[in-house]
Formats: C-alpha cells, structure tokens, sequence
C-alpha cells in the first residue's frame, strides 16, 4: 500500500526537473498522477513510464480555459483532485532598469498567476473529494532575494502571500496549503550554475530534484497539522554564513 493510494494529483510543470521528480514519487506511493505541461512530448512521455493510470494533460497554467478544461477532463477520467503542486515556474533574468516590461510580466504571469488560477480550478474540485492539499512550489527567493532577479523574487514572494491567504480561505473546506522553498537545485534552470554558485552554503551543493520530491510528499502526507506554513530546501542559506570559532583557553 502507498501513503496516497487513490488520491488524484496534478502536478503542474510536471515533465521538468521538480516536477518530474514529484509526479514519480508520488505516482510511486499510489496517486493518479495528472503530469500537466505545455511540454507535449516531454509529457506524454513521463506519463507513460509512469503507468496506465496516470495521464499527460497539456496545460499553459496563464490560461484559465485551459485550467476548466484540464480539471474537468481529469474529474471525469480519474476522479475529484485531492492534490495540486503548483510547480510550473520560469526564470528571466536583469536589473529593474534592465528587465523589459513584457519579461517582468511574463515571469509574473507564470510563477504568480498560474498558482492562483489553479488554486481557484481546482477548489470546487478538492472540496468534492472530501478536503485535500494545495502545495505552491515558491522559492528561497520568495523569503530573501538576490540583484538581477526582480521579476522572480517578486512572484515568489507574491506566491508565498497567496498560499497563506488561501489556507485561510480553504480550510473550513478540509484543504490544506502550503508553500515550499527550494534554493539551488540541480535542475535544468541552474545548469549554467557552476559549483562555485553554492560554495558558500553551509552543505556546499546542489539540492537534487528528488529531495524537493521527498518534502511535497512530507507536505502532502505527514504535515498533516500545518497549513500556511513554509518548508525551506536551501542548503542552511538562510542560517547564515559558517564560521569557526576558536579559543585560546
């Protein structure tokens, strides 16, 4: 028996490195996984290794036809949603003087308005599956921020204020949300990203996809007394910078 047998999962950004290591994991311990992407090919793929009971669902999460579509087709395949991971997010790079309009918007778009047009897809959906969980894949830059990165710091510290205002409006309906906060993760994001980007974390490395996997799944499964609350993958970032302290007694 797996820990989410028979629950139904879309998994948003699902063919990516994150995502693609979520809808395994949770394909692994017995949901019907949704692998929703604009990544066709990609998709379709992943979803077939993961088994008949899984599906590809191509989905631009800007566009909220497509989110009626896409939950409304899974309902009648698979059944009510009783898990959503919000991961589809993008990355464009410059300084506030730099950055065009339509990339600041863009990355907005995706990373902020996607996550509340699925929030507000998929809630009727949830409530019909007797409650469930929403989990928005937000960032380290959605608790600190670096320069040249405006637009991202900005939807994911946009995100991180719409999961909490969600769990709060949700929760008399038995749906969690929560929000989880990777650093430097070895995706195809950061493979321009050399090792001397995270020599200065206190676990000096890359996370691996399969670590975020493993704390959706603990979101998902165990945190089952946590609601608004923000779970943080950084490498010991946010503790501060190591020192060694030494005595001369």
């Amino acid at each position: 028996m797996g820990r989410l047998d028979e629950r139904v999962a879309i998994v948003t950004g699902g063919a990516g490195g994150i995502g693609s290591a979520v809808a395994r994991l949770l394909a692994a311990e017995g949901a019907r996984v949704v692998v929703a992407d604009v990544r066709e090919d990609a998709g379709a793929e992943l979803a077939a290794e993961l088994g008949g009971r899984c599906r590809h669902q191509r989905l631009d999460v800007t566009d909220e036809d497509d989110w009626r579509r896409t939950v409304a087709e899974v309902e009648r395949e698979l059944g009510p949603v009783s898990v959503l991971v919000n991961n589809a997010g993008i990355a464009e790079w410059g300084s506030m003087e730099q950055q065009p309009l339509a990339s600041f918007r863009r990355v907005l778009d995706v990373n902020l308005q996607g996550p509340w047009l699925g929030m507000r897809a998929v809630a009727p959906s949830l409530r019909r599956a007797g409650g469930g969980v929403i989990v928005n894949i937000s960032s380290l830059a959605g608790l600190t921020s670096y320069a040249g990165i405006g637009a991202y710091a900005a939807s994911k510290w946009g995100l991180r204020g719409l999961t909490k205002t969600a769990a709060l409006e949700l929760a008399a309906d038995g749906v969690r949300v929560c929000s989880v906060h990777p650093g430097a993760i070895r995706t195809p994001m950061t493979a321009g990203f050399g090792d001397a980007y995270t020599a200065g974390q206190p676990l000096p490395r890359f996370g691996e996809p399969e670590e975020v996997a493993r704390m959706v799944l603990f979101v998902i499964a165990d945190a089952t007394f946590s609601t608004g609350s923000e779970f943080v993958l950084d490498g010991g970032i946010l503790a501060g910078q190591p020192t060694v302290v030494t005595s001369d007694d």
